[in-house]
């Protein structure tokens, strides 16, 4: 009789331990490229991200709101993830349709599958580098390929040296860094081997000995960065950096570099670009 209580408990254990572990079913939110669907969540919005390029999802990154806007073009289905600032974390199925029924959706606290910090009694948390590593390292290759696929422009930033023409397309600003959308265009009839590609800070020392500072900026990530770009081919890439002004008296300078060659650029980047990005 004991050798069967103890069986009959453990199956109990082992089938509620199954369904603990199934899948919750995701909610599927219809979106579209000629209407704006709207989603309201119970805490303002701190990270929102989509697993696929047709999706757009837009919401404050300098002041957090508590809805966000999503927008569509035909093509597979994906999933959107939402991060709200409690930590308390979304996710959706998103789909592509062309005749929208609704168009405002306000999603409850429970609809959230858990939280990104979550309670665990009478234990110590610590929380993993590497996980935050990865986590920081995928929003910047979404966010990265998002903007590449955008092809906004801030101004006409160009410099050309010997059939190899620097662009600096967008600079956008984002959670406390900008991002550079860069373009290296070859119209040689030769290979450009990258060295390097620096962004530094010159100050203009005053006084009777005028003079020149300058200060590296080390990016946070490179984004499609080429170490080659053949004849007649270009190359787009994205520079991700600590956020940064300048004054009057300070500009930034990008400084191309030709491995074993000449062809060389070094363009002065306005305070006014700087301090205005997209």
């Amino acid at each position: 009789m004991r050798k069967y209580i103890i069986i009959s408990a453990l199956i109990i254990v082992s089938a509620f331990a199954k369904a603990q572990q199934q899948t919750i079913p995701l909610d599927t939110i219809y979106a579209n490229d000629t209407k704006n669907v709207a989603l309201f969540f119970p805490e303002p919005i701190r990270q929102g991200i989509t697993g696929s390029d047709n999706f757009v999802f837009t919401y404050n990154r300098e002041k957090e709101q508590y809805f966000g806007l999503l927008q569509a073009t035909p093509g597979k289905e994906s999933n959107l993830l939402v991060v709200n600032r409690n930590g308390s974390i979304f996710s959706y199925i998103v789909r592509y349709k062309k005749q929208l029924s609704k168009f405002n959706y306000f999603i409850p606290l429970s609809n959230s599958i858990g939280n990104e910090k979550p309670f665990v009694k009478d234990s110590v948390l610590v929380e993993s580098s590497e996980e935050l590593v990865d986590n920081s390292t995928y929003y910047h290759q979404k966010f990265c390929s998002y903007l590449l696929n955008r092809k906004q422009r801030i101004g006409r930033i160009k410099k050309r040296n010997e059939g190899i023409i620097l662009t600096v397309e967008n600079i956008v600003f984002d959670k406390d860094e900008l991002y550079f959308v860069i373009e290296i265009e070859n119209n040689s009839t030769l290979d450009y081997d990258l060295n390097f590609l620096n962004l530094s800070i010159e100050t203009r020392q005053k006084g009777k000995r005028k003079s020149l500072q300058r200060l590296y900026q080390e990016p946070i990530y490179e984004h499609n960065l080429p170490s080659k770009i053949k004849e007649n081919e270009m190359a787009r890439f994205v520079y991700v950096l600590p956020k940064f002004s300048l004054s009057n008296d300070r500009r930034a300078i990008l400084e191309l570099n030709e491995k074993d060659g000449e062809r060389n650029i070094k363009m002065k980047l306005s305070h006014r670009y700087i301090n205005n990005p997209n």
